[in-house]
């Protein structure tokens, strides 16, 4: 395939940032600007069953591969489609039965690696930019990164070394790298995740912490959409990261992930910090810095915490919910509800509800976290899409119809922008309201 470009935008050195993709025309609010067909995705492990492996689509009734009776499809179509990437994977599994399970990055970039073996032109994924040519930064990765490298490639050989021939040590640490450092993973309407891709077109947008596009999913095409006016000569930024923090954090995390110090608008004037670290109002004794210091510690901390808990195989799900209700307890003490870390830890703790199937627990965090979470992200954003989302089907659950109709017209006026209205989760959404009339 030659190199077409993208209709309406172009590759260009940014100043201080290097490559990048800028627009040609205008683009206004909830237009197209791109889409992009993944190079190469993987469905996760725990959607097998409830979603097509080929073309990600949720329904009943899936076809199950007749070999390794693990895989799921739509139809006979659907099966042909994705062999090519399946018959890799399916002999890997019937070769290790039940100790079959590799890291999903490293299921991956298997695929990449048959992929490049098979497809030796330009793909529809690459037309401003190669997957050859994303950034590995390898000259920037810790003992640690370098660790996990080296386990994947290890887990890599284990699982697919009769299946797959390899590239050298050096090539597979690249690749790696790249995959780490510029795979996306794909959501559902709800922000559930459903499994990992790489997008090399879409890699080559810069990040901002306050993005004028935003990347959706339909099925394994990643859609880019405009959520400000983008006019002729603008860069188009991307966010790579969850936007709900304040910037220490944010810029800490794009220092880790993607090495780089971001020095955008909203970096620089940190103009929503004071409200995402909110302190409670009304104390007799108003805390010392010194006592929010700390509490910002134990915050980051307990965190942290969390998300190793929850890979925890023998932790139970009340032990979590605990975890969560005492740490909003403790920070509860300096911060106020609406603070983000606050927000975090409700967040956690609703997802908690929503498994133990508690729906007035869920619907308690949920109506805590939605209004804060409208003014901390910025506009269109999925996650308060998402959270209207959930909160509306709760509502509807509990049946408390006016109110899930209410959140739900919420969370379909920003999905109309970010999705697009042809979108089959908007489809979705409206038979569900059109079921409660």
């Amino acid at each position: 395939m030659k190199t077409e470009g993208i209709e309406g935008t172009e590759r260009f050195l940014s100043p201080g940032k290097g490559r990048g993709l800028r627009a040609t025309k205008h683009f206004k609010v909830g237009d197209l600007v791109f889409a992009c067909p993944a190079y190469a995705y993987v469905l996760t492990v725990s959607e097998r069953g409830g979603h097509c492996e080929c073309c990600f689509t949720r329904r009943e009734g899936l076809s199950k591969c007749g070999k390794c009776k693990e895989a799921y499809y739509c139809n006979v179509e659907c099966q042909r489609g994705d062999w090519p990437m399946h018959k890799l994977e399916c002999s890997a599994m019937c070769a290790h039965g039940e100790n079959w399970c590799p890291s999903e990055t490293v299921r991956l970039v298997a695929r990449i690696i048959l992929k490049q073996k098979c497809q030796t032109e330009r793909t529809p994924s690459e037309r401003v930019l190669t997957l050859r040519e994303l950034e590995a930064h390898l000259d920037k990765l810790d003992n640690e990164k370098n660790e996990m490298n080296d386990t994947d490639i290890a887990a890599l050989h284990h699982f697919y070394s009769r299946h797959l021939d390899f590239p050298d040590n050096a090539a597979l640490t690249e690749l790696f790298a790249q995959v780490n450092c510029n795979g996306f993973t794909i959501e559902d309407e709800e922000l559930s995740h459903l499994g990992s891709a790489v997008f090399p077109d879409v890699a080559l947008m810069n990040h901002s912490c306050s993005p004028n596009v935003i990347v959706s999913y339909k099925g394994t095409v990643a859609e880019v959409r405009a959520v400000q006016d983008i006019s002729p000569g603008e860069e188009i930024f991307n966010s790579y990261i969850d936007l709900l923090y304040p910037t220490e954090d944010r810029i800490e995390r794009l220092r880790d992930s993607y090495f780089f110090n971001c020095d955008c608008k909203e970096c620089t004037c940190k103009s929503k910090d004071k409200a995402k670290m909110e302190i409670r109002q009304k104390l007799s004794t108003p805390p010392e810095e010194e006592e929010i210091k700390q509490t910002v510690m134990y915050a980051r901390n307990v965190i942290e915490e969390f998300r190793r808990a929850k890979h925890y195989k023998n932790i139970l799900h009340c032990e979590l919910l605990e975890i969560c209700e005492l740490s909003l307890e403790k920070m509860g003490s300096v911060f106020a509800e609406t603070n983000v870390y606050m927000l975090h830890m409700m967040y956690q703790a609703m997802g908690v509800c929503l498994y133990m199937q508690d729906w007035d627990g869920a619907m308690k965090y949920g109506e805590k976290i939605i209004q804060p979470y409208s003014v901390h992200y910025p506009p269109y954003s999925l996650n308060v899409a998402s959270m209207y989302l959930k909160l509306g089907r709760l509502y509807l659950g509990l049946e408390k119809r006016t109110q899930g109709v209410k959140a739900l017209k919420k969370a379909l006026a920003i999905m109309d922008v970010a999705h697009g209205k042809d979108h089959p989760y908007i489809t979705e959404i409206k038979k569900e309201m059109e079921e409660q009339k």
